[in-house]
């Protein structure tokens, strides 16, 4: 696929695909700060993000590109986490943040520069609590990689937040994100791509694995010139979701490996790859509140991808009311049966760290149906039951009952 870098000098046109990604990332950011920011006894908090593709700033019909939304989410968050902070009484946060923006491009880095700066001075001229420091590179990100390790290194930062956003494929190493990914347990990763760059790359690289993942669905490696008018099927979504999910899982604890929802078909991905399953958990509860802004197709209770196609139908999930209903539905199911994998007790933070993986699922579906499951009780730390989803804690403890009326279902399941 031929890549087709934006012009930003002359206005680059925002296309549906990256509106979608921009509210989702917007979002995310939004309630990353507010997490962040919630312990009682903080005084402060420091991060770092790495824009690797930043492009000028603003497109031609005036709206901000992912720079400018992530300086202004911290302009935002700084003043509604210290109301909120002082409305309990907490003492206020400061933040000190720095903001590596990276462009090979010139003319980008120049427009981002003068995009930059009346944001940058309003800061500096009455937000006091905030501390934005900026720095620019004009390389290609691989090669501007080493200097932006060692300012993280510098400013010992531990809260990280990168944001890969290139054309194609190839312009991000495997060993790049890998290397990211273990450089610190708070760091995470937003990674765009277009699946045929990805699915070129492995033709030429891989070609045994990416016929292996591809043939359970009918599609032949040696046909993928053929798949235009495919993209748009739900069967190729599960086949190429399933390809990046196998291709990237390696990479992270935590790899969320949704297409952006096209209605051209499913061409562009936007992973999100975390250490803990805390940041899975509200980049799925984000994803609910942009319903359709992201595709999956497979199963929609716990094991996403564990559908088998020649079998099963699969199911489109749009992170949408119709996908949640369905979502709790193999929830009630799936549950007792993860449980009875350990025996009759899980930790609810060990349940979390099992599920968030494998899961579309937002957070109050799987509290709603571990409540509502006739099999399952919630002991609390102090040995009494939970009674209310919103009440579950990772200090609680899933327990199945002694009357198992699930059982018969896990003598006979051989699949799902």
């Amino acid at each position: 696929m031929a890549e087709k870098p934006y012009s930003w000098a002359s206005g680059a046109t925002l296309e549906d695909h990256s509106r979608r990604k921009h509210k989702i990332l917007g979002e995310y950011f939004a309630q990353y700060l507010g997490v962040r920011c919630q312990l009682p006894q903080q005084t402060q908090f420091r991060l770092a993000i790495v824009d690797g593709f930043a492009g000028g700033g603003r497109y031609a019909c005036g709206t901000p590109g992912s720079p400018l939304i992530f300086i202004e989410e911290l302009r935002r968050a700084i003043d509604t986490i210290n109301t909120m902070r002082a409305a309990q009484g907490f003492g206020l946060v400061s933040m000190e943040c720095l903001l590596v923006l990276n462009d090979q491009s010139p003319a980008a880095i120049d427009s981002l520069r003068a995009n930059v700066a009346p944001l940058q001075a309003e800061i500096v001229g009455n937000v006091p609590r905030l501390h934005l420091r900026v720095e620019y590179l004009t390389e290609s990100f691989e090669t501007a990689y080493p200097t932006i390790k060692k300012l993280l290194a510098q400013g010992r930062y531990r809260n990280l937040i990168f944001n890969l956003d290139q054309c194609g494929h190839s312009h991000v190493e495997r060993t790049t994100l890998l290397d990211i990914m273990r450089s610190n347990p708070s760091v995470e990763i937003f990674y765009t791509f277009a699946i045929e760059a990805l699915l070129s790359f492995l033709q030429k690289s891989d070609p045994v694995q990416l016929a292996a993942q591809l043939r359970p669905f009918g599609i032949e490696a040696t046909e993928l010139e053929q798949l235009e008018g495919a993209m748009s099927k739900n069967l190729w979504l599960g086949a190429a979701e399933r390809l990046v999910f196998e291709t990237f899982r390696t990479c992270a604890p935590f790899v969320s490996p949704f297409s952006i929802n096209n209605p051209g078909g499913w061409r562009y991905w936007l992973i999100h790859f975390a250490n803990i399953y805390r940041a899975r958990q509200v980049y799925n509860n984000v994803l609910h509140q942009n319903s359709t802004t992201q595709a999956h197709f497979g199963r929609s209770g716990l094991n996403m991808l564990s559908y088998d196609p020649s079998h099963d139908g699969g199911a489109l999930y749009l992170f949408d009311l119709s996908g949640r209903e369905e979502a709790r539905n193999q929830l009630l199911v799936d549950i007792p049966r993860l449980i009875s994998e350990s025996g009759d007790v899980i930790e609810v933070g060990d349940f979390y760290e099992g599920i968030y993986n494998a899961t579309p699922a937002h957070t109050d579906d799987v509290h709603q149906a571990i409540i509502e499951n006739p099999d399952v009780q919630v002991i609390t730390p102090g040995g009494g039951e939970r009674r209310s989803a919103n009440a579950i804690g990772v200090g609680d403890v899933l327990k199945l009952k002694r009357q198992k009326s699930f059982f018969p279902m896990f003598l006979n399941a051989g699949g799902n």
